[in-house]
């Protein structure tokens, strides 16, 4: 599956209500990318061998991540659902306890 694809899954996904205002997309604890799909690219071999360039890793991503399964970035969209629906009920503030 291509890049554009599963970005697509990840933007679908994405409630409607959520704005940057809301929802900064630097933030780890909201951000499927960040807290778990990363942590997959990392084990399979984005680092494996020393990246010399910006443009050997700007490959190197993109090699990892189109050899991601769909299977992984549904599981880091289902996750995302919860740790959401934490925040909602935590009004912002601190959720990981209720996970």
């Amino acid at each position: 599956m291509n890049v554009r694809v599963k970005l697509e899954v990840l933007r679908r996904e994405t409630a409607d209500f959520i704005s940057p205002d809301l929802w900064p997309t630097n933030s780890p604890d909201l951000n499927p990318v960040d807290y778990q799909i990363w942590a997959v690219m990392h084990q399979r071999g984005v680092y494996h061998s020393k990246i010399h360039t910006v443009d050997e890793l700007k490959q190197r991503l993109i090699e990892v991540w189109c050899g991601l399964e769909q299977l992984t970035v549904d599981m880091a969209v289902d996750q995302w659902r919860k740790r959401l629906r934490a925040c909602v009920r935590a009004k912002g503030g601190h959720f990981e306890h209720s996970l």
